[in-house]
């Protein structure tokens, strides 16, 4: 039986990854800081449900303590994350953003990556086939967002373009680090979720695809890969 612990999933492309790898037949942790709205969610899955804030540490430790006692963990997916929209559901640019906003996303979109994933390592390492999602975009491409006629060049926002980016660096380092393990960033793709305020073009049924995909892959599978569901993205 595989054990799954999904970050920010009572809701949006993590609540639908977590129902597509509970068809699949694994054993699945709905992660939400919410604790009412975790439990809702896990119930209607036929999941199990653990309290985690991404941003902070004993959240993440008390998280993983209550995982460890249930049997451990295979796969992590780190999904919760944030793009930091104005009031009037802009994204915040150049002249605008600021350094405590940059700081704000950074701490759910790359330190709760390092600090779920750095406390999740050890369970991670029991397992026979341990495997790590983490949620990028396609803006974390700088060959996209340099790309004229792109989607991504045509997006203005600072952090949310530079959190991910960073995710990807992460990405890379863990899978050099720890070769037995499969570690992934996907590009689920421009989804309608309440991140974006729901302005996306697509369903999160089609968005979770290559999150599913990935979370499912063997030992012989890619890592430190950055791929949608077409396949590898550039840099």
């Amino acid at each position: 039986m595989t054990t799954t612990l999904i970050t920010g999933a009572n809701k949006g492309l993590g609540f639908e990854t977590a129902r597509r790898l509970v068809a699949a037949g694994h054993t699945v942790y709905v992660g939400s800081r919410d604790d009412a709205r975790g439990r809702r969610a896990a119930q209607q899955l036929g999941a199990r449900h653990v309290r985690i804030d991404v941003t902070d540490d004993a959240s993440v430790a008390a998280a993983a303590t209550a995982v460890e006692a249930d049997g451990g963990l295979d796969v992590l997916v780190n999904n919760a994350g944030v793009e930091g929209r104005d009031a009037g559901n802009n994204v915040v640019g150049p002249a605008d953003v600021t350094a405590e906003q940059m700081r704000a996303l950074f701490e759910t979109n790359v330190f709760g990556v390092v600090r779920v994933t750095g406390t999740f390592l050890p369970l991670l390492q029991r397992s026979a086939n341990p495997v790590v999602v983490n949620l990028s975009s396609g803006l974390a491409s700088l060959t996209r967002l340099t790309t004229t006629g792109t989607p991504a060049y045509g997006y203005t926002g600072v952090a949310y373009p530079a959190s991910k980016a960073a995710v990807n660096t992460i990405t890379v380092q863990y899978a050099k680090a720890f070769p037995d393990m499969r570690i992934n960033a996907v590009e689920p793709g421009f989804t309608k979720t309440d991140l974006n305020g729901n302005t996306g073009i697509q369903t999160v049924e089609e968005g979770a695809e290559i999150i599913v995909r990935m979370a499912q892959v063997g030992s012989d599978g890619p890592t430190g890969a950055y791929v949608d569901a077409s396949g590898p993205l550039p840099w």
